[in-house]
C-alpha cells in the first residue's frame, strides 16, 4: 500500500515539474522529468510484482548520527525562521508576496524528507525521499520568485534531476542483475557485480552534495533567505548526497572506483578552498567552505577504510553546527548591516558583540585546534598517510588555505578605527535562542567528542568493519588543555568596548580628521583597514572552470574503472 502512495506522488510530483517547466519555458526540465517519470511508471509496470523488500526500513547508528544532526539543526532553523522571516517579509522585501506558511510547509517536508533518506533500506523508497528533498529545495531556492531566484532553482532542479535519473538507473541494474533491491543486501554482494551501480548512486551523491562540476546550484542557492542556506548547508540536502556515499564506502574501500572518488573529492576541497580564498562576500564564503568541507566527506567515502570512515563522521557532525551558526550569524548582520560583504564587518565586536563573538566562537569551530573540524582533519591525514600520501597533499594545502579565509574574516569583526553605536536592539529572542543553543553545541560537542565517538561512532564501526579507532587518555586530556585556554578569547570579548577609547591613527602629524590624511603630493585619502582578496591570483571563474574539467575527468575515470573491474 505503501509503496503504491509514493507511486501516486511520484507521478503527481512530476506532473508538476513538467508543468512548471513548460510555464517558465525549461524544456530541460520538462525533458528530464519526463524520462525519470516514463522509467518509474516502466519499472513499477514491468517489475513491481516481483519486487520483494524484506526490510524498507533500518535503524543503526549512523542513521541515528544523522537524525540528530537533521532534528536538533532543523529545528534550531525553524525557530529561528519564525523571526527572520517576518522581518523578511515585513521590512527589508516587502515586494515579495507574503507566503510564509507555504514556506514553513516546504521545510517541514524537506526536514521529513530528509528523516526518510537516512531510515530507507529500500533504495525505491529512498529514490522517492531523495527526489522530494529535490522538489522542496527548488521551491525554496525560488521563494522570491525574481528572475535570478527562478533560474538558479531551475538550474538546481535540473542538475538534480539528472541525479536522480542516474539513481534509477542503478535501482534497475541492481534489480535485473542481481534482484536485489535494499541496501544491506547491496553491501553484502560482490564488487564486481556491484562497482557500476555503485558508482551510478556516487555520481547522484555528488550532485546532491554540490561537488564539482556540479557546485554550481548550490553557490546560486544562496539567494534564498538565510534560513534555507543553513538548511540546504548543514543538515539537509548536501548531507544526503554524502550520506549515501558513506553508506556505499564499504564497496569503494580498496577500488580503483574509489580511489578516482577520492580524488574528485580532494580536488573539490583545494579548489573550493582557494575560490574561497578570493571572496568578500560572507555567503558564499561559507557556501565554497561548505562544497569543500564535504569534498573532504567524499574523499573519506571514496577511501572506505574504517579510520576514514570515522574522520568523515566527525566532519559531518562538526560542520552541521558551526556552519549553521554561520549562516543564522549572518543573517542577523544583513538584517542589521543590510549587508553581508565583509568589508562592512568591520568593528562588529562593538556594534554587535553578541552576534560577533558567536560567530567568532562559529570560526573557530571551523580551522583553530582543538576545536572539532581540526581535530577532523587531523583524523583525515592520519587515515590518508597509510592509504595514499598523494591525497594528503589536498588536505595540508586545502587546510591551510581555510586557515587564511577564516582568520581574515575574524580580523575584520574585531577590528575597530572609529567609534560605533550598539546595533543589535531588535532581534527577536527566537532569532536569540537558536544562536545561543548553537554555540553551545559547538562549544559542547568539541568539549565530549570523545563521549560522542564511544557511544556512536565506535559501535557503527565495529559493527561494519569489526574494528574501531581509540583515543587515548593522553590526547584527550591535550586537548581539554588546549580547549581551555582557547575558550578564553572569547571570554575575553564579552565586554570589549564598554570602556573603549577610540583615537585617531598616528600618520606622523599628516592626519585630517579621524578617517583621513594628506599624502606627499597634497591629495587627501580615506583611511581603510582592507583584506587582500587575491581576486588575481585565485579568480572564481578560472579557478571553477579549471577544478570543474578535472573533476568532471575524474568521474569519467571512476565509471572507467567500475567497468574495468567488473
Amino acid at each position: 500500500m505503501v509503496d503504491k502512495v509514493m507511486v501516486y506522488l511520484e507521478v503527481v510530483l512530476a506532473g508538476y515539474i513538467f508543468y512548471a517547466g513548460l510555464k517558465y519555458k525549461r524544456y530541460l526540465t520538462t525533458i528530464l522529468i519526463s524520462i525519470q517519470a516514463l522509467a518509474v511508471i516502466y519499472f513499477e509496470i514491468s517489475c513491481r510484482p516481483a519486487v520483494i523488500a524484506e526490510n524498507n526500513l533500518f535503524v543503526d547508528k549512523l542513521s541515528i548520527i544523522m537524525a540528530l544532526i537533521i532534528g536538533v539543526i532543523g529545528s534550531l532553523t525553524c525557530i529561528y525562521a519564525t523571526g527572520y522571516m517576518r522581518d523578511f517579509q515585513q521590512n527589508r522585501h516587502p515586494e515579495v508576496p507574503d507566503n510564509r506558511q507555504f514556506f514553513f510547509f516546504i521545510i517541514f517536508v524537506f526536514i521529513s524528507a530528509m528523516f526518510g533518506i537516512i531510515f530507507s533500506n529500500n533504495l525505491l523508497w529512498l529514490y522517492f525521499f531523495w527526489e522530494l528533498t529535490t522538489l522542496c529545495s527548488f521551491l525554496l531556492i525560488g521563494y522570491k520568485r525574481t528572475e535570478e531566484s527562478r533560474n538558479n532553482s531551475f538550474y538546481a532542479l535540473e542538475l538534480n534531476l539528472i541525479g536522480g535519473i542516474t539513481f534509477l538507473i542503478a535501482i534497475m541494474y541492481l534489480y535485473f542483475s542481481s534482484k536485489v533491491i535494499e541496501i544491506d543486501k547491496v553491501l553484502l554482494l560482490g564488487k564486481a557485480s556491484v562497482m557500476l551501480p555503485v558508482a551510478l548512486l556516487c555520481l547522484c551523491g555528488l550532485i546532491k552534495s554540490a561537488q564539482l562540476p556540479f557546485s554550481g546550484w548550490l553557490i546560486g542557492a544562496m539567494v534564498a533567505p538565510v534560513p534555507v542556506s543553513a538548511l540546504l548547508h548543514a543538515s539537509t540536502m548536501v548531507k544526503a548526497g554524502v550520506y549515501l556515499m558513506l553508506r556505499l564506502a564499504l564497496l569503494l574501500e580498496g577500488s580503483v572506483t574509489g580511489f578516482m572518488l577520492a580524488l574528485a573529492g580532494g580536488v573539490t576541497f583545494l579548489a573550493c578552498s582557494l575560490i574561497a580564498t578570493s571572496q568578500s562576500n560572507a555567503k558564499k564564503i561559507l557556501a565554497y567552505s561548505t562544497v569543500a568541507n564535504l569534498g573532504l566527506v567524499v574523499l573519506c567515502a571514496g577511501v572506505g577504510t574504517y579510520e576514514a570512515m570515522w574522520a568523515a563522521i566527525l566532519l559531518i557532525i562538526f560542520h552541521a553546527v558551526t556552519k549553521c551558526l554561520l549562516f543564522l550569524c549572518v543573517g542577523n548582520v544583513e538584517q542589521k548591516l543590510e549587508s553581508i560583504d565583509v568589508e562592512e564587518m568591520e568593528g562588529l565586536i562593538i556594534s554587535m558583540p553578541k552576534t560577533s563573538i558567536m560567530m567568532q566562537v562559529g570560526m573557530a569551530g571551523m580551522f583553530l585546534a582543538p576545536f572539532g573540524m581540526l581535530i577532523s582533519k587531523w583524523a583525515v591525514l592520519k587515515a590518508l598517510v597509510d592509504y595514499n600520501p598523494l591525497l594528503v597533499i589536498f588536505v595540508v594545502f586545502g587546510s591551510s588555505l581555510t586557515v587564511l579565509f577564516w582568520v581574515k574574516w575574524m580580523g575584520k569583526l574585531i577590528t575597530v578605527v572609529k567609534a560605533y553605536d550598539n546595533i543589535e536592539q531588535g532581534i527577536p529572542a527566537s532569532e536569540w535562542m537558536p544562536l545561543f543553543v548553537l554555540s553551545s553545541l559547538t562549544v559542547g560537542i568539541c568539549f565530549f567528542f570523545p563521549l560522542i565517538t564511544n557511544i556512536l561512532i565506535e559501535p557503527y564501526l565495529i559493527e561494519a568493519y569489526d574494528r574501531t579507532v581509540e583515543i587515548s587518555h593522553g590526547n584527550v586530556v591535550i586537548m581539554a588543555l588546549m580547549f581551555s585556554m582557547v575558550m578564553l578569547f572569547p571570554l575575553s570579548l564579552i565586554n570589549y568596548g564598554k570602556k573603549l577609547k577610540v583615537v585617531d591613527t598616528y600618520l606622523g602629524a599628516a592626519n585630517i580628521g579621524s578617517r583621513q590624511f594628506q599624502g606627499a603630493a597634497g591629495q587627501v585619502y580615506d583611511i581603510r583597514m582592507k583584506n587582500y582578496y587575491f581576486a588575481k591570483y585565485f579568480s572564481e571563474q578560472r579557478l571553477f572552470k579549471c577544478a570543474a574539467l578535472i573533476s568532471f575527468a575524474l568521474i569519467v575515470f571512476m565509471f572507467g574503472a567500475s567497468l574495468i573491474w567488473k
